[in-house]
């Protein structure tokens, strides 16, 4: 049993409890707090760090390749599509207005886009045209041929550039969302799984053991691809997102972030190392998992990309391996919703988690 200290306290009753301490539920407390001082939120997380696509992605600050923007606006129609980019472009905006750019290693070198045929040039003017309104620029993506050798990726036909794009440090980002979480007063409960939700008439009941429980006035979903349990109803399927990491390269050119083949490939230079991720189209029904690990099988594909497209004719020693998991689903739009009279969810980022969270906490604070 528990002492009157601890239920007193730590267990006590909150205004909001936000289950799921990655980028999308520190924003939330965040806008929460800012837009609610007196209420009391408290983040219940399962692992001992945010653990998830959080910590475990590329730390692309992302705003979508051309091809990937494109074939949303084919998949769900212009006004989907736009409203989409809207929120990535001001989750960006509002990371580097919180945070100094030293503070999370936040680089503004540009997005770049690997294209082998001429189709989805067509699209250019067009695409601008739509995102003069957003971004402000005459030209979101512009055709770079310059650069295809200046970054020594001479396999590649065509380069496209976005300027709106970046890559950060996620490791520090999270620790700075912290920050400023404790700064506002949000509590946190780590390690602790939440078992089972009671909504009752007054409050709702988060079970953390089975004789454990904290009670609240709302909860907020903010697990991302780990929501099956409680979200049945939802479109949304766990990709799983492997990565690797290269030893230091003398020499390496490349400077930005860098897309290929609709955005399932990714990479860019960090410490002049090459951290490469994606692939997942080559398996796409073993990715769908919830299961931490890398496979034999795309882990080569990764290398074989490196070889073939990034550096050809070298050979590179492998640092680091790992993985992380996404939320996707029928389409890209994120999940931002009341679900019942206390429960709401902020969840199916797609894989763009760094740039739409930021917006998503505004959005449910909002709903609350």
């Amino acid at each position: 049993m528990n002492s009157i200290w601890e239920l007193d306290t730590f267990y006590r009753k909150r205004d909001i409890i936000i289950i799921g301490a990655g980028f999308s539920g520190l924003w939330t407390a965040i806008s929460i707090k800012e837009k609610y001082p007196d209420k009391s939120v408290l983040i219940i997380e399962r692992n001992a760090i945010p653990l998830g696509a959080s910590t475990r992605n590329a730390g692309f600050a992302c705003f979508g390749s051309l091809t990937e923007v494109v074939a949303d606006s084919q998949k769900m129609g212009w006004e989907k599509t736009l409203e989409l980019v809207t929120m990535r472009f001001d989750g960006l905006q509002k990371i580097q207005h919180y945070f100094r750019n030293d503070e999370i290693d936040f680089e503004l070198n540009g997005g770049y886009e690997i294209v082998n045929n001429e189709e989805p040039l067509v699209h250019i003017d067009t695409v601008n045209d739509k995102l003069k309104a957003i971004t402000g620029l005459d030209q979101t993506y512009t055709l770079r041929q310059n650069k295809i050798q200046e970054f020594g990726l001479g396999k590649s036909a065509f380069l496209i550039e976005n300027p709106c794009e970046g890559s950060l440090h996620s490791g520090k980002l999270l620790q700075k969302l912290l920050e400023k979480c404790h700064e506002l007063k949000i509590e946190f409960l780590f390690g602790t799984e939440v078992n089972n939700i009671d909504e009752k008439v007054n409050d709702v009941e988060v079970y953390v053991s089975d004789n454990l429980s904290i009670k609240a006035d709302k909860i907020i979903y903010c697990t991302n691809a780990f929501t099956s349990k409680f979200l049945e109803n939802e479109n949304i399927i766990p990709a799983r997102g492997q990565v690797l990491l290269t030893e230091p390269i003398d020499g390496l050119k490349l400077k930005g972030t860098f897309h290929y083949d609709e955005g399932y490939y990714y990479f860019r230079n960090i410490g002049n190392r090459i951290l490469l991720g994606g692939g997942r189209n080559q398996d796409f029904k073993t990715e769908e998992t919830t299961t931490f690990e890398t496979t034999e099988f795309l882990q080569n594909h990764l290398e074989n990309f490196l070889k073939e497209v990034i550096l050809p004719h070298q050979s590179i020693k492998i640092a680091l391996r790992w993985s992380g998991i996404m939320a996707m689903g029928d389409e890209k739009t994120p999940i931002v919703k009341q679900l019942s009279e206390r429960q709401f969810c902020a969840v199916r980022l797609s894989g763009m988690g760094v740039a739409l969270a930021p917006k998503i906490g505004e959005m449910i604070a909002e709903k609350i």
